[in-house]
């Protein structure tokens, strides 16, 4: 659930929409609810996404409740700990902590950093948001804070601690997801092709670290049904092409492993090996297809773009989970 919506939009009425999309997942069986985060997003509206997220812990009584991503160079790490903890205490151990570095100049100046230290300030930031959730007292020092005796006022239900996805486009991040996170959190911009590749990197630096491959395998992608693969297309294109000019503009191709870092293509271009566009058919295939290849466990799927009617949002929330999800059930 991006929660975002174009300028002007009456955004008391998308936040009631939001509520009724998380009701209706929640019923249908869908096991995750995740919301990114991004600030300064104009012209786009956008919610912020730890209040978005406990909000929606109680519209939901199932649905495990994921940061993605959570832009963790741009905080301090006893504030991110104890709001985090919150969020799993009042869910009943329903949080997932996804985190990224970033990579908008706009973030990173308006928290007052310079982007080349987000990598070290987000290993530093994690470190300590552990600590602080394993440990009574954290004395600590990192380039952009000092615990002195610190603990959290609050310490999350799950045990040491919730489960950690690093989201990483390019080849050091993923070798950090395998260091320090229980999972690589696979983005949703990258051909199939290209993370194939990755995933042996990934493989590589588990090994590296001592580590088995994850139960869970998590991996986003954006995502519209429709009875027929020509009305899906003609229904999610001019949402999708939207989107992903944000992307452009917002520099996201900058982040993107080499040979598949241009997202000025054609929407043509764009959507092969990409998004999961079509019929049930066509989609359940694909999806069985990341599974064989990839070894993924859990898919995040974006049914909501910029724009989308909140109807065809809910009808492919339905189509989606009554046809598709069984499909591929009995096919993987």
């Amino acid at each position: 659930m991006r929660g975002q919506y174009p300028a002007g939009t009456d955004m008391s009425a998308m936040f009631d929409n939001a509520c009724e999309m998380a009701r209706i997942a929640d019923k249908l069986g869908y096991e995750y609810l995740t919301k990114g985060q991004h600030y300064s997003s104009g012209p786009v509206q956008a919610f912020q996404q730890f209040p978005f997220l406990a909000r929606m812990m109680a519209e939901t009584a199932n649905m495990k409740l994921v940061t993605g991503i959570n832009l963790l160079p741009l905080h301090k790490p006893l504030d991110i700990a104890e709001q985090l903890a919150t969020i799993d205490v009042m869910s009943r151990g329903r949080l997932v902590y996804g985190c990224g570095i970033g990579y908008r100049d706009v973030e990173f100046k308006a928290f007052g950093m310079d982007a080349k230290e987000r990598g070290r300030r987000f290993e530093e930031n994690l470190i300590a948001i552990k600590r602080l959730w394993t440990e009574d007292s954290v004395s600590m020092r990192g380039s952009h804070f000092e615990l002195d005796n610190a603990s959290a006022s609050l310490k999350p239900v799950q045990k040491p601690t919730p489960p950690i996805w690093i989201g990483a486009n390019v080849d050091a991040g993923i070798e950090r997801s395998a260091r320090m996170a229980d999972a690589w959190f696979i983005n949703p911009h990258q051909r199939l092709d290209i993370l194939e590749a990755q995933l042996v990197i990934y493989k590589a630096a588990l090994d590296k670290a001592g580590k088995p491959m994850p139960a869970i395998l998590p991996m986003m992608r954006e995502c519209f049904v429709a009875r027929t693969t020509e009305k899906a297309l003609r229904l999610a294109r001019p949402y999708l092409e939207t989107k992903y000019k944000s992307y452009r503009e917002w520099g996201q191709d900058k982040s993107m492993a080499k040979g598949d870092d241009d997202l000025s293509l054609s929407f043509e271009q764009l959507i092969d090996q990409r998004f999961l566009v079509g019929s049930v058919e066509n989609v359940a295939e694909q999806i069985v297809e990341y599974k064989k290849k990839l070894g993924i466990s859990t898919l995040i799927v974006s049914f909501q773009q910029i724009g989308t009617p909140h109807q065809q949002v809910l009808d492919t929330l339905h189509l989606f989970a009554e046809e598709v999800m069984p499909a591929v059930r009995q096919a993987a």
